[in-house]
């Protein structure tokens, strides 16, 4: 099998000795502020922006105010039936006013259908071409984000209704370019654009976020962008036409130090309903030829309809240099697999 050459996880290792570096030195203690409330300036998201675990916000990840930078560095495990995901990530807020971030993502997805399409397609030596493996079909994926915060403070105003606002582009690339063409995606890297407004309710102890997100993203860009819809033959529509999509979170604060919340990320549809492909060729014949051979795989082989993705969380903040998130999520359909509902693990350094 051929190995995908993805160089985010070089580019965090480099970006964490950077970091340390700047932590260490002299001239960072002069930039380095941490004067925000704890938990204000969010946890660290599978995109790399402040904000829920999946909703980013209007707020500057960090504790640095208007005088200073804070950094961070996140870690997220999600754990599903059928896949995982793995973030790791950085991002640093300047003075409470820009925010640049950056995520190294990995999706293994551990299906005995994608499995036996593997292992059959090895077998004429054309597993390299749709990117699939027989123990582990991985999606790796590197996205870099910038946050502006455009008016609004969701801490320092709470006595007006006026919520923070900031906007934010995230641009990602996804390293098994194959595989996500297999899975009928249009493409393998892409753009989108978002608008955030948060507002933090003091005497509630409640915060509360709306995000619009322009995208064509399928699964958050996990599977690719837009769609291929074709006709069995190799050819067909292929579009990547964004749209605005709808988030929302709500943490309401049980403790200085504690938060519970939910969140809704609202999803699109681009591939449900279509059969993964193989070089542009849909996998219905393919199927009724593994029928005849006793690998009866029925309709597991076509797209489910993609799923909004729900959560449950609760954040936990010992101090403001470390936070720890955990969360039950509701992902419903992923690609293939049905039903993904499983747990979430984050953790988030600040220095």
């Amino acid at each position: 099998m051929k190995r995908v050459r993805v160089n985010g996880l070089r580019i965090f290792q480099c970006a964490a000795i950077l970091v340390a570096g700047l932590a260490s030195s002299s001239a960072w203690a002069g930039w380095y502020n941490n004067g925000k409330v704890l938990l204000t300036g969010g946890v660290f998201t599978v995109d790399g922006a402040g904000g829920g675990g999946a909703v980013p916000w209007a707020t500057i990840s960090g504790y640095e105010t208007r005088d200073g930078i804070n950094g961070s560095a996140g870690f997220t495990y999600v754990n599903l039936p059928a896949l995982q995901v793995s973030f790791y990530g950085v991002n640093v807020g300047f003075y409470d006013r820009l925010e640049l971030s950056y995520v190294d993502s990995r999706l293994s997805l551990n299906l005995p259908n994608l499995q036996t399409v593997a292992l059959v397609l090895d077998a004429v030596d054309l597993g390299d071409s749709v990117g699939t493996d027989v123990w582990n079909s991985t999606l790796p994926m590197q996205t870099y984000g910038v946050k502006l915060r455009l008016f609004g403070d969701a801490v320092y105003t709470s006595d007006s209704w006026i919520p923070q606002v900031s906007i934010g582009g995230l641009y990602k690339v996804n390293g098994n370019k194959e595989l996500v063409k297999t899975l009928g995606a249009d493409k393998t890297k892409d753009y989108e654009i978002y608008l955030a407004a948060t507002k933090i309710l003091f005497p509630l102890s409640t915060l509360v976020n709306v995000t619009a997100r322009y995208t064509s993203a399928n699964e958050d860009g996990l599977t690719g962008f837009g769609y291929c819809h074709n006709n069995g033959l190799g050819t067909g529509d292929c579009k990547n036409k964004r749209k605005v999509r709808a988030e929302v979170s709500i943490a309401h604060l049980v403790a200085k130090n504690t938060a519970i919340g939910g969140e809704w990320q609202q999803h699109g549809n681009n591939t449900g309903g279509q059969s993964i492909n193989i070089n542009g060729l849909n996998l219905t014949t393919i199927t009724n030829v593994l029928s005849n051979l006793g690998l009866d795989l029925g309709d597991s082989l076509k797209q489910k309809n993609e799923g909004d993705w729900y959560d449950l969380f609760m954040a936990y903040a010992p101090n403001k240099h470390i936070s720890f998130t955990v969360a039950y999520l509701m992902f419903g359909n992923i690609s293939v697999a049905p039903d993904q509902n499983g747990f979430y693990f984050s953790t988030h350094l600040t220095f």
